[in-house]
């Protein structure tokens, strides 16, 4: 395991160099906090101008979706004129609707 004692002997080489300094260390931690807002506004902001360009994020998908033949849109037809008669008979009055709490 050559990577983990190259690794293990940085990290102690590191550690030894080092003095506690609050200071730089909250000031690296807003740094990178500062960098990865910048990188999560910049993001957005290319999402935002693509999608609303019309363009697509990621690879566009296949559509498998169901044409519309003549007979779906006979049966789309059919449902929304029998809503319409359903609607016309509370307008006319044929059905009559009461408020339970008069």
């Amino acid at each position: 395991m050559p990577t983990s004692n190259f690794l293990n002997s940085f990290l102690k080489r590191v550690h030894i160099d080092t003095e506690l300094d609050p200071v730089r260390d909250w000031l690296i931690l807003l740094t990178l906090g500062a960098i990865a807002l910048a990188g999560i506004i910049v993001w957005n902001i290319w999402a935002f101008d693509t999608v609303a360009g019309g363009g697509i994020i990621g690879t566009p998908s296949a559509r498998t979706g169901a044409s519309l033949t003549d007979s779906s849109l006979e049966e789309i037809r059919t449902v929304f004129l029998n809503h319409a008669t359903e609607e016309a008979k509370y307008e006319t009055g044929v059905y009559r609707f009461t408020d339970p709490s008069q």
